[in-house]
């Protein structure tokens, strides 16, 4: 039963002064989320953490540095995720001052804290359960706490409840060099070789023997709880923890069934793409389909002034432009493909999943490649490597088109990225198409084809400092 009860208009708080005379533990509650949602976050944050490149799971408190310190900036700061799960942790302390932000469990938590210092634990460990505080935390809620170096603390499940998780946390080391640490881990530290559990001290024997001797469900420990919806204590809160804790139970068994993923998509710039009045001066588009009548034609261009793309070249650029239109392909243009297949195929009409002005990226022809991997009609890269083009294309029922994909790098570290297309119509049918598709084709289709596929290209090639390929000097040739 609560001895005492106190209504709050702000965040519910509690703070605990440090025996030693050191910083005191401060700890807010913020806000308390849906039923069963701090299970749920768990299962879901933990299965990404798990497979984080610098992921360590010891002293039962899995772990990962998010953010690692840079002191030849003068940035001593850490960023670390972790949990505590159902079966909490051993109680330790840390040199450094500590401040995280956490998530608890769908059956809360329970936070412990002695602030006993070294010495009156060694003259007396009676001292480090004299100095003991709970503070309690309700289900499925948000929270903070701060406490400074040399704070003994553990975090479990509260009540025991092993049902559920205690929380997850994201926690801000402020100086990963903070407190007394020994030469050995201040030299791990600055070797940017440290993590959370070489930076954790557990408790002393002599301590640890009156644990066990008396543990803590048979001691009587000063306690604070803090609460949003429903007092501590009462009818309300009691029914209120019963109902988040199945809630946690259903969400959290969702959360592990779920596969963990996320995405990442980075634009760098505004990419402006414009249509040409004519091909480039030296395009091959221009010599494609000579003879025959043109019933279409178009060229568009993205150029960026960009002096590191300019000095990969013009080939290793516009192979990865051409992996662009087959990794980075639009979904819009995607789904107006497979419309048009929809529509066509019943006629015999060729189909393809790309959009039509580079589709035959996905041929099988292997006659002619550029790059030793892409299908195309015909290529030509400059001596210097400072132009590089392609010629794409297939014949149809109604219409042969031909497209060209080029790479120019020009003077002052801009580099062009043109796609252009010729079509001749067969018969009456391939007009009336081509009359149909016109708009859509030069408002929408190649101009988003064109600037995804140098999305691509940025993310890829951008920040790349490796080595660059050997290119041949390769002169026009076609394939009839």
């Amino acid at each position: 039963m609560q001895a005492l009860r106190k209504v709050t208009r702000t965040f519910p708080s509690a703070r605990i002064p440090s025996q030693a005379g050191g910083l005191p533990v401060e700890v807010s509650l913020i806000a308390q989320l849906g039923h069963g949602a701090g299970d749920q976050v768990y299962q879901g944050v933990t299965a990404r953490q798990r497979q984080h490149a610098e992921y360590v799971d010891e002293l039962d408190e899995p772990s990962a540095r998010l953010g690692a310190t840079d002191f030849a900036k003068g940035d001593a700061t850490a960023l670390y995720s972790f949990s505590v799960g159902p079966n909490g942790h051993p109680f330790h302390r840390h040199a450094g001052h500590r401040m995280f932000t956490a998530i608890s469990g769908s059956g809360g938590a329970q936070l412990r804290f002695s602030t006993a210092s070294p010495t009156q634990i060694a003259a007396d460990p009676q001292a480090f359960f004299d100095a003991l505080r709970f503070i309690n935390i309700p289900p499925d809620s948000l929270f903070t706490i701060r406490f400074g170096g040399e704070t003994w603390h553990q975090f479990a499940p509260l009540a025991g409840n092993r049902l559920h998780p205690a929380f997850f946390a994201l926690s801000c080391h402020t100086d990963e060099l903070g407190g007394d640490l020994s030469p050995a881990l201040r030299a791990q530290v600055l070797a940017d070789a440290a993590n959370i559990p070489a930076l954790t001290e557990l408790l002393p024997q002599s301590v640890l023997d009156l644990l066990q001797a008396e543990p803590l469900t048979r001691r009587q420990i000063p306690t604070t709880t803090l609460a949003l919806d429903a007092p501590p204590g009462s009818l309300h809160a009691l029914m209120c923890r019963s109902v988040r804790c199945g809630s946690g139970l259903v969400r959290g068994l969702l959360g592990r069934r779920r596969d963990a993923q996320g995405y990442l998509a980075a634009q760098r710039r505004e990419l402006q793409v414009d249509e040409l009045s004519d091909a480039p001066a030296g395009s091959l588009l221009p010599e494609q389909l000579a003879g025959q009548a043109i019933h279409h034609e178009d060229t568009f261009a993205l150029v960026l002034a960009d002096p590191a793309l300019a000095r990969l070249g013009a080939p290793a650029l516009l192979s990865t432009l051409l992996d662009g239109f087959l990794e980075n392909a639009p979904s819009g243009v995607s789904r107006l493909m497979a419309f048009r297949n929809l529509l066509v195929r019943p006629m015999g009409l060729r189909t393809s999943p790309l959009g039509c002005p580079v589709s035959s990226l996905l041929s099988n022809d292997r006659r002619c490649l550029f790059d030793q991997r892409f299908p195309v009609l015909a290529q030509q890269i400059a001596p210097d490597l400072q132009h590089a083009q392609v010629v794409l294309g297939a014949d149809d029922k109604h219409l042969q088109f031909r497209s060209c994909v080029g790479v120019d790098v020009l003077d002052g570290g801009e580099v062009r990225f043109t796609l252009g297309t010729r079509v001749h119509c067969k018969n009456g049918f391939g007009r009336f198409y081509m009359a149909v598709i016109d708009r859509v084709h030069r408002g929408y289709i190649t101009p988003t084809m064109l600037r995804q596929a140098v999305r691509h290209l940025l993310a890829v090639r951008a920040p790349a400092t490796a080595e660059l390929p050997e290119w041949d000097v390769v002169q026009p040739q076609m394939q009839h």
